[in-house]
C-alpha cells in the first residue's frame, strides 16, 4: 500500500532530476569557500529573493537562529509572535544559545503582529531594559493555517521598525508558498527587510538544507554565527545541488500544491463532524467537532492503518500539509480515509 504522508512537507524525497544533479555535484571545502556547487546555490538565491547574498545552512532552525545571532547581541531583545516558531519551536535556542530574550506579542489570526502591538513592545532607552534589537514575522504562518503575509503588510512593519532602528527578520520556511498563494514575485515580500531564511526542505522537495539571505556585510557576518553552532559543513555541494534544482524546478509549480490543499478541504468539508479551517496555502488544519484528545488519537491511527498519515496536535486540531509527493490521486484517498476513520472511531 503507497503510503500517503502529509504530516508535513518536510516528508518530502527528493525528484529524480535532484539525485542525478547531487550524483554529479562538483564539490569543494565550503568552510574556505571553494565548493562550486554551494557558491552557484548561494548567488542563485540572492537573485531571486533580491538580496545581495546568501548563506547556505543545514536547516531551518540553525538558519533562524544564525540571523538572529548575527543581528543581536547577548541581552538584546527580539519582537516576536506568541506563535511563532523562533518562538515556539525552537527550543529556545536565540536565549539558550545566544542570549536573546524574546518579547512575545500576540499573532492575529492571519499571522501579522499589530502595528500598534509591535511600537508598544519597543523599549526605550533605559538601563533597566534589553535593548530592542530585532522584528521577526513568519511568512507563511505555520500555526496560523499557513496564512501569508502580504508585501504591503511586511512594508509597514518593516518601516515602523526602521524608525526606532530595529532590523527586520523573516522566517520565511514557506517564502516561496507565499509568494505563489499572493501570485507575486518573492522579491516583493522580502525588499523593505533585512534577512531571510527559506526552507529548501520543505515545500521545495529538496532533502536537506535551508538558506539565509540579506546584505553582503551581514552574510560575512552570519558566516561566522554559522561556525560557531557547527555549521560548516565542508564538500556539501551533494546538497546544495539538490537546492539547486529545488529553485529551478519545484518552486515555479508550488501552487499545485495549494490547489490540492483546497481540494482536501473542500472534501473533508463534506464529512458530518469534521471542521476544516480556510486554506491560504499548502497548511491544512482541521478538526472534528465532537471529539476529545483520545478520539483524535485514534483517528490519526486509523488513518495511518489506511496509508494516509496526518498530524494530530496538542490544541486538538490536525494538519496535513500538501507537497511535490502528493497528487489528485492521494487526495481523494485521504478524503476516503478519513470517512472510513470516523465510521470506525464512532461505531
Amino acid at each position: 500500500m503507497k503510503i500517503i504522508d502529509m504530516r508535513s512537507d518536510t516528508v518530502t524525497q527528493p525528484t529524480p532530476e535532484m539525485r542525478e544533479a547531487m550524483y554529479k555535484a562538483e564539490v569543494g571545502d565550503d568552510v574556505y569557500g571553494e565548493d562550486p556547487t554551494i557558491n552557484r546555490l548561494e548567488q542563485m538565491t540572492a537573485e531571486r529573493l533580491g538580496k545581495e547574498a546568501a548563506l547556505f545552512v543545514a536547516s531551518g532552525t540553525m538558519g533562524n537562529l544564525v540571523a538572529l545571532l548575527t543581528h543581536c547581541q547577548r541581552g538584546d531583545e527580539v519582537i516576536v509572535g506568541n506563535r511563532a516558531h523562533t518562538f515556539v519551536y525552537e527550543q529556545g535556542g536565540m536565549a539558550a544559545l545566544g542570549g536573546i530574550s524574546p518579547y512575545p506579542i500576540p499573532n492575529q489570526a492571519d499571522g501579522t503582529l499589530r502595528l500598534e502591538d509591535i511600537k508598544k513592545a519597543i523599549r526605550g532607552d533605559n538601563v533597566h531594559y534589553p535593548r530592542t534589537r530585532l522584528l521577526c514575522l513568519e511568512n507563511t504562518h505555520n500555526m496560523c493555517d499557513g496564512a501569508p503575509l502580504t508585501a504591503e503588510y511586511t512594508a509597514q512593519a518593516a518601516q515602523l521598525a526602521h524608525q526606532h532602528g530595529l532590523q527586520v527578520h523573516v522566517d520565511g520556511a514557506r517564502i516561496f508558498n507565499a509568494a505563489a498563494a499572493l501570485d507575486v514575485d518573492v522579491r516583493d515580500l522580502l525588499k523593505d527587510v533585512d534577512s531571510v531564511m527559506f526552507c529548501l526542505s520543505k515545500g521545495l522537495c529538496a532533502p536537506v538544507g535551508s538558506m539565509v539571505c540579506g546584505s553582503a556585510e551581514f552574510i560575512a557576518e552570519a558566516h561566522r554565527s554559522r561556525k560557531v553552532v557547527g555549521g560548516g559543513m565542508r564538500q556539501a555541494g551533494v546538497l546544495a545541488a539538490a537546492g539547486i534544482v529545488a529553485l529551478e524546478q519545484i518552486a515555479p509549480r508550488i501552487a499545485e500544491d495549494h490547489v490540492r490543499a483546497k481540494r482536501l478541504a473542500q472534501g473533508l468539508a463534506t464529512i458530518p463532524g469534521v471542521q476544516v479551517a480556510p486554506v491560504q496555502s499548502n497548511i491544512l488544519y482541521f478538526w472534528m467537532t465532537d471529539a476529545d484528545s483520545k478520539t483524535q488519537d485514534k483517528i490519526v491511527e486509523r488513518l495511518a492503518e489506511q496509508g494516509v498519515l496526518v498530524l494530530g496536535r496538542l490544541d486538538g486540531r490536525f494538519r496535513a500539509v500538501t507537497h511535490y509527493w502528493i497528487d489528485d490521486e492521494a487526495v481523494e484517498r485521504a478524503i476516503d480515509a478519513m470517512r472510513k476513520a470516523l465510521h470506525l472511531t464512532r461505531s
